[in-house]
């Protein structure tokens, strides 16, 4: 499930997806994971202006397939 946050472009900051914790967007770059410190969910940097995050997605195992 992917879902979009809520911006606010005067402050620079978006809300986590899961809790709404106000995440700053100072210092982002793009395709940077990081923690919510509201919910402890990771969330992926996927858009700068405005900021936009999303729920990070899982990593699998690859098995040396």
């Amino acid at each position: 499930m992917q879902a979009l946050t809520k911006q606010s472009e005067e402050t620079g900051q978006a809300l986590c997806p899961t809790c709404s914790q106000p995440i700053d967007g100072t210092g982002r770059v793009q395709g940077e994971v990081l923690t919510c410190t509201g919910c402890d969910g990771e969330l992926e940097v996927v858009g700068l202006n405005p900021l936009r995050l999303e729920e990070a997605p899982e990593v699998e195992e690859d098995w040396g397939e």
